[in-house]
């Protein structure tokens, strides 16, 4: 596909004198066109559906849920990926983020990588993919080299294959079992993908992950009750979790939280099910870790 032929690499043509525009004549314009963003996503959301029924799923078998990028799209990837440890209390091995280039790659841009279909394959050979891995390729052009040639690789494993592109027709999106397609029109700076193009991806990346992690039983109600207190902030917001769960006072909160090891989602089932903690482990444990299953 040519450059021209993509939507965000045209000019926008509300914006055609950016450079002549007053500070906030610019951040007008910018916040009318981030409004488009959930306008596109909302017509995508059956495809998202399927993308997170496939994770929920590969979690289920013990599988991954695996992003790879270049650019803008690699980092929001590893970022989303990143969050998932402390928010939902998983290890890092379950949802991995892969940037073109690896690491440096995040603060620096890697010359070449993202043209490299080789290096995507490898990327994930040296994850060991497996067929129980859910692979979301994402590329705001839909044209990625490195993303194709990950998703090639996952096809011939036989892993679950996904894409995300800001174009319609992307070429991405014919190497994968589930591809997502937003077109949020042209950037307020021509070509700049880290604008509404970043936003969409972003968007639909918490969608993934987060609603995949609440099919999991990473949620009670809408309280994320496998978030790792790991500062002070986040033990004090543990405490309200459970007071929240559970409608007991600050006092009976801290005292369980400690007895549960400062595990949220024990000390709520033992609050909620009058348990010892080695009861609600048990219970936990038979319910899959959902909490509702418990009571």
């Amino acid at each position: 596909m040519n450059l021209d032929k993509l939507t965000t690499e045209r000019r926008n043509p509300h914006t055609m004198n950016l450079d002549g525009m007053s500070v906030t004549e610019m951040l007008t314009q910018m916040n009318l066109e981030d409004r488009k963003v959930p306008e596109a996503i909302e017509s995508a959301l059956s495809e998202i559906s399927k993308v997170v029924e496939a994770a929920i799923e590969s979690f289920n078998q013990g599988g991954r849920l695996i992003y790879m990028g270049a650019g803008t799209s690699g980092r929001l990837g590893v970022l989303d990926a990143a969050e998932c440890v402390p928010t939902f209390g998983v290890s890092p091995d379950m949802v991995i983020g892969l940037i073109a280039g690896g690491e440096k790659a995040m603060t620096v841009a890697v010359e070449g990588a993202e043209d490299s279909k080789e290096l995507g394959k490898t990327d994930l050979v040296n994850l060991g993919l497996t067929d129980k891995d859910t692979v979301v390729g994402i590329a705001a052009s839909g044209r990625t080299p490195y993303v194709i040639g990950a998703l090639e690789y996952a096809t011939e494993i036989g892993a679950t294959t996904a894409t995300i592109a800001c174009n319609f027709d992307s070429a991405i999106s014919k190497y994968s079992m589930y591809p997502i397609e937003v077109d949020c029109g042209p950037e307020v700076l021509t070509g700049s993908t880290r604008l509404k193009a970043g936003t969409a991806q972003k968007l639909i990346l918490n969608m993934i992950s987060t609603t995949s992690m609440v099919g999991i039983g990473k949620a009670y109600q809408n309280l994320m009750v496998d978030v790792q207190p790991t500062n002070e902030k986040l033990e004090e917001r543990s405490k309200r979790i459970i007071m929240q769960a559970t409608e007991c006072d600050y006092e009976q909160a801290s005292i369980t939280f400690e007895a549960a090891d400062k595990k949220v989602k024990l000390a709520i089932v033992m609050i909620l099910t009058s348990s010892t903690k080695e009861e609600a482990t048990i219970k936990l444990e038979q319910a899959n870790g959902f909490i509702h299953q418990t009571l």
